[in-house]
């Protein structure tokens, strides 16, 4: 979810340096199952070391490895620039997008209690919306087929945050913006991610409930989840202890623009604060459907061809606000995201008994550093193999 206002131009020595991290020897040594638990250990050190060397690469790098009660950590770099602090799993970040799969959880549930339904249109739920709008459906919103213009491209709203990256909007007004848009293309007809849909998931739960996202959050999804450290605030303050996140453009000094950008201007779709811990337990109750039902899950995992933003390891494909992500040592579902500052990863196996969460603190996508995250991915991938690696 790019919305910085001056949008950092690929570094020309982050090419350079990605030219020369070759990524075969690290799957190599992922894939043979004769080395002991400290080599390989040291093997994913090593590369997140590497990542954070990087030109353009992130000051801090976390991630939690979790197999049933065991949870495994791994970092490079530092949560601060200037200081030694190591990044920690209580340290709390911006979750950027990841944030849709918690709106997701609240639609969902919603769903099941039956005051939703996933064929409910904009124009039953939402009528005040634009009328081109109203045949789109609660399913298709989840899935980022519905054709909904993109509000956080609008020439007003960029303007916007160029003049005043701490203004607060009416989160609740964001589809303002794009409101005399037509749609994309018609709804269901094909996939394209946008960050209106799950402001539109969002305002349908208010509508049916009467009570706002927050809350619902609360109820839905923090309390049953014991997630005592993850919020959606409207401000730009990160909680302390945080993740510091940086603007990396080689060959100045990183920026730390942790709190450049308020969080009511991307709300539902991007605005909610975490930590690596609180995100290993919602990942792993997310993605093996604990807080639904089984018929209401299964619909959830149907699978459409759709990359999440920035894509995620292996092959992706695109469920109700989840992802499948097949890598070559297996499937997880999950979710990315990237903000100013930070880029993220969370990903748990279908029963959700391993799950990983993968968090570095810069924002790296296909436009910004396309050799960085291919990069990235790579090492996810990794990640995803030892997360999945049998007992031996």
């Amino acid at each position: 979810m790019p919305l910085h206002p001056r949008l950092p131009a690929v570094a020309l020595l982050a090419a350079a340096c990605l030219a020369g991290l070759v990524s075969a020897p690290a799957q190599a040594r992922d894939q043979d199952h004769n080395h002991n638990h400290n080599q390989h250990h040291d093997s994913l050190d090593q590369q997140l070391e590497e990542l954070v060397r990087t030109p353009g690469g992130p000051p801090g790098v976390i991630a939690l490895l979790r197999r049933g009660d065991h949870t495994e950590v791994h970092r490079a770099g530092v949560a601060e620039v200037g200081t030694d602090r190591a990044p920690e799993p209580t340290d709390h970040m911006r979750i950027a997008s990841v944030a849709k799969a918690f709106s997701g959880a609240v639609a969902l549930d919603l769903v099941d209690s039956g005051r939703l339904s996933l064929d409910d249109t904009i124009g039953k739920v939402l009528p005040a919306l634009p009328e081109a709008w109203h045949a789109v459906t609660l399913r298709q919103l989840l899935q980022h087929t519905s054709g909904l213009p993109d509000y956080t491209t609008s020439p007003e709203l960029q303007e916007i945050l160029r003049t005043d990256p701490h203004h607060v909007f009416d989160s609740r007004r964001l589809l303002d913006f794009v409101a005399g848009e037509p749609l994309l293309f018609p709804p269901g007809s094909q996939y394209q991610y946008s960050n209106s849909d799950n402001i539109a998931v969002a305002l349908m739960a208010e509508a049916v409930t009467g009570r706002r996202y927050e809350e619902l959050l609360k109820k839905i999804v923090y309390r049953p989840l014991g997630l005592r450290n993850t919020s959606l605030p409207q401000g730009f303050r990160i909680p302390e202890p945080y993740l510091h996140g940086y603007d990396v453009v080689p060959p100045n000094p990183p920026e730390d623009i942790s709190t450049l950008l308020g969080a009511s201007g991307v709300w539902a779709s991007g605005g909610i604060i975490s930590t690596p811990a609180d995100m290993t337990r919602f990942v792993s109750a997310y993605a093996s459907g604990e807080l639904i039902s089984r018929p209401t899950h299964e619909q959830q995992l149907t699978w459409v061809d759709g990359a999440s933003e920035p894509a995620g390891p292996g092959v992706n494909a695109a469920g109700l606000a989840i992802f499948r992500y097949t890598t070559r040592c297996g499937v997880v579902y999950g979710h990315t995201g990237n903000f100013p500052g930070y880029t993220q990863l969370v990903a748990a196996t279908p029963d959700g008994q391993r799950s990983l969460t993968f968090s570095i603190t810069t924002h790296v996508n296909q436009t910004n550093k396309p050799e960085l995250l291919a990069e990235l991915r790579n090492i996810q991938e990794n990640f995803v193999c030892a997360l999945l690696k049998k007992k031996h």
